[in-house]
């Protein structure tokens, strides 16, 4: 091969990930004059995302379980709109049924003369941490009705509407990185992150049928009220493990999400730390960066093992003995 052979294939190589970047950048996704449904939406992430999407020209509509967290999300949401023609609504109902989850998509879509949501946000979710050995079937089976089937069944009646209507739209799930990996703490919540994970890689091959795209993000801590609620219950040693997680506001991790959303990306993670974890656990699933993948994968097959490292160690120096008092003190060798 001769030297301006060798220099015209090593110039092509170099710019294959800013041909790639172009390739993913260049045409945007806007939800301006769209109609976006958006769960979970009367607080948190999923109110910081409804008010992102009225300020950027769309219809939405809210779902939450709360009626009077619904009233005052959508006093917020009128302050953020652009235009009189925009139609914001909220509906109240528990989206861990699949009855109820039809029936709220299906009064939403009434204003719209019946036709279903352009993009379908699923925010819905909340965790109740704690011990495995203490949890209960009962206990079990709600912590998987709110992580995975709060947001399952609404897929499943949008699916089923979009496809019916011929509706081009998207869906985007809301995972965790707690869907990438899990500790001490999390056996009752990760599990159903994890099934959202799978749900949306089945999903994303099977709605190519249909020109419906499937995103799925991956937040860290969150500093909302359902972070709150779930430090009540929190066992000692996730809260010291956690310690030194920054965290992000409801707002930067809408932000976030609609960057994703726009570029198209299908795994969407927040920060470095999710990229990491992303790019290192990505199996099949599309690049969302040839360069910066790849770099996100060295730093995590040398760090990873590092902080899993730590995990462990700081677990061991919880101490067996005052774990094993803790659940004495709980009564659960009665």
């Amino acid at each position: 091969m001769t030297t301006s052979t060798w220099t015209t294939t090593l110039l092509f190589l170099a710019l294959i990930p800013l041909i790639y970047s172009f390739t993913m950048f260049s045409k945007k996704w806007s939800p301006k004059g769209l109609h976006c449904y958006v769960t979970g939406g009367s607080s948190g992430m999923g109110l910081a995302l409804a008010e992102l999407l009225t300020r950027r020209g769309a219809h939405v509509s809210i779902v939450a379980r709360d009626e009077a967290k619904l009233r005052v999300a959508l006093e917020q949401l009128e302050k953020a709109r652009q235009s009189p023609e925009q139609k914001l609504n909220y509906y109240s109902f528990a989206l861990d049924q699949a009855d109820a989850s039809a029936a709220a998509l299906d009064a939403a879509c009434q204003p719209f003369g019946g036709k279903s949501p352009d993009a379908i946000f699923l925010c819905a979710g909340s965790s109740t941490p704690g011990f495995f050995v203490e949890e209960t079937e009962a206990s079990l089976r709600k912590t998987m009705d709110m992580s995975y089937w709060v947001q399952a069944w609404t897929a499943l009646a949008a699916t089923k509407r979009m496809v019916r209507d011929g509706t081009k739209g998207k869906i985007v799930f809301t995972s965790s990185v707690l869907g990438y990996f899990s500790i001490v703490g999390y056996s009752t919540y990760s599990p159903g992150k994890f099934a959202l994970r799978g749900l949306a890689e089945a999903l994303r091959s099977e709605m190519q049928l249909y020109d419906i795209c499937i995103h799925i993000c991956f937040p860290g801590t969150i500093y909302s009220p359902g972070y709150e609620q779930e430090n009540k219950t929190k066992p000692e040693i996730t809260l010291k493990i956690e310690e030194t997680d920054e965290g992000l506001k409801p707002e930067q991790v809408a932000e976030a999400l609609m960057k994703g959303v726009e570029r198209g990306e299908f795994h969407i993670a927040v920060d470095v730390l999710g990229n990491i974890f992303r790019a290192s656990t990505r199996g099949a699933s599309p690049q969302n960066g040839m360069f910066m993948d790849a770099l996100y994968a060295f730093a995590g097959w040398i760090a990873l093992p590092i902080w899993r490292r730590g995990v462990d160690s700081s677990i061991v120096a919880h101490g067996k003995e005052k774990h094993v008092e803790y659940l004495k003190k709980r009564g659960f060798f009665d």
